[in-house]
């Protein structure tokens, strides 16, 4: 036990001092969350450019816990609004329909249906991300430090409504701030394999849908969320009785615990001990 938290506070204090972030010398850092993931074969990990997003905040000087704390607000269906440090609004699996309290600087899609998508955004959305290629056989390929917030992603098959495959239509999105790995599945359709898992590396906060069905079932679900091993699983995706279920799965291996406050503050510091799901407010 006390090798496991010397391990854990080493972790947090290399993250913390090496979280996505241009180099002083003008090169470019690796994925702090894919460092774990070294011995994908013949894979080169990104190097990436910050882009024009301003700091909202750079008016005044952030707190040492304002620096480390990033907001998550549930916002609907497969919709959460991620906050960094300086700023950076970040809104998932955006059809346009569940709307955060104001403009995304950032928004994120996948395609197996209209609610997680949208073709026409509004136009003062800077940066919008497709969680799929619209050339065929090739997959959607993002490595992007927008402001604070490093963004990747790792794709995934998915069914389409004939019955058959599509490859790579769906898009596992990571989002790399303040020392912290944040993972939102999309519409996951099927287990993943040995390398999506080494791509993916390490995921301290992992958003899951919990329909128990539209996307995996619930056994099939939390066999993922148990080999990804997050601190925090955040629920999303529900449509009545399969949370429930969802929640049923894990028998005592997970704590589980109800947020008393819409917007969840989270830090490296504050990660829960034991895997926790925590169900947002409006889910």
């Amino acid at each position: 036990m006390k090798l496991r938290t010397l391990a854990f506070g080493l972790s947090a204090f290399l993250l913390s001092a090496f979280s996505p972030a241009l180099a002083q010398d003008g090169g470019l850092p690796i994925s702090q969350c894919q460092a774990i993931a070294q011995k994908l074969p013949n894979v080169r990990f990104a190097s990436f450019q910050s882009s024009d997003v301003q700091p909202v905040q750079a008016q005044r000087k952030l707190s040492l816990a304002e620096r480390e704390e990033v907001k998550i607000t549930f916002v609907g269906h497969s919709t959460y609004f991620i906050e960094t440090p300086d700023g950076v609004g970040v809104a998932t699996d955006y059809s346009g329909v569940y709307q955060p309290y104001r403009m995304p600087d950032v928004v994120t899609m996948n395609r197996a249906h209209s609610t997680h998508y949208s073709l026409s955004p509004d136009p003062a959305i800077k940066h919008v991300l497709h969680g799929w290629s619209d050339v065929p056989g090739e997959k959607a390929r993002h490595q992007e430090m927008i402001g604070d917030v490093y963004i990747r992603n790792v794709v995934s098959d998915i069914r389409n409504w004939g019955g058959g495959i599509e490859e790579n239509g769906n898009s596992i999105f990571i989002f790399e701030v303040a020392g912290l790995c944040i993972g939102h599945l999309g519409h996951l359709h099927f287990e993943l394999n040995e390398a999506q898992y080494t791509e993916i590396g390490r995921l301290d906060i992992l958003m899951v849908p919990v329909d128990g069905g539209l996307t995996m079932g619930a056994d099939s679900m939390s066999r993922v969320v148990q080999r990804l091993r997050s601190s925090l699983i955040l629920p999303m995706h529900r449509f009545g009785p399969p949370l429930d279920t969802f929640l049923a799965m894990f028998d005592g291996k997970f704590d589980i615990a109800y947020a008393k406050e819409k917007t969840i503050r989270v830090s490296m510091r504050s990660l829960p001990k034991k895997p926790t799901i925590l169900v947002p407010q409006g889910l």
